[in-house]
């Protein structure tokens, strides 16, 4: 009789989770109450349990952990991590998500963590358990990327924001500075990205400034490059 060597493995999902706090780019990180890599810096995350979906999952371990309603972020599958050794408690397969969300609060730990806290994407790099290092460098990739060819840059603004506000999401996002006006062009050319609310925000000096919404389009046309829009 062959032996086929069924894999018998385990589900986990695990959490990017990019926001823009202080004009710089950060992800939720917890602190791990459990072994392995008890003490260490980690993604949120878990397994998969009995008869659920994997976004169920997904919102579930981000509430369970950090306190943090999944269901009102911009949630999206990112990739699937499945290295031989990436968890030494066996053959441990994860599907990665990526969430965007404006400005978050300071997120409150769970049972399955001592803490969790907003980390600079830049600092946190190479610190992280298991391959959660390599997780979150392809969710800011994912971002960058997306940033160029699609609205999401919007998920990082409030429900209102200015052309500068979106323009600084840009800037944080890609790393880059960028021309105010050619930014400015780029958007108003770009049909369906943003929405005039007709209002306008008050600053404490200087000139009132137009408010926008998020707009119907989900991909942009033509696209905003990087080197194309930077100064």
């Amino acid at each position: 009789m062959i032996d086929r060597g069924h894999l018998q493995l385990r589900l986990t999902v695990d959490l990017a989770i990019l926001t823009v706090r202080d004009s710089r780019l950060h992800i939720l990180v917890i602190e791990r109450a459990n072994q392995p890599y008890r003490g260490q810096d980690a993604l949120p995350g878990g397994f998969l349990r009995p008869g659920e979906g994997l976004r169920d999952a997904a919102e579930r371990e981000l509430a369970e952990e950090t306190s943090l309603d999944g269901k009102v972020l911009h949630l999206e599958q990112l990739a699937t991590y499945g290295a031989p050794d990436r968890d030494p408690r066996g053959r441990v397969v994860s599907v990665a998500y990526l969430a965007i969300a404006p400005d978050l609060p300071v997120p409150a730990a769970g049972s399955d963590a001592r803490s969790a806290r907003w980390a600079p994407a830049d600092d946190i790099r190479g610190a992280l358990a298991f391959d959660h290092s390599q997780i979150l460098d392809d969710a800011v990739e994912r971002a960058r990327a997306s940033l160029e060819l699609t609205t999401l840059a919007t998920a990082f603004c409030g429900h209102e924001f200015t052309i500068g506000d979106l323009r600084h999401v840009y800037e944080v996002v890609w790393s880059v500075p960028l021309d105010p006006r050619n930014f400015s062009r780029k958007v108003a050319n770009t049909e369906g990205f943003v929405q005039p609310t007709g209002t306008k925000r008050l600053p404490e000096t200087g000139r009132p400034a137009a408010l926008y919404r998020r707009g119907p389009a989900h991909t942009l046309n033509p696209p905003l490059l990087r080197n194309a829009t930077a100064s």
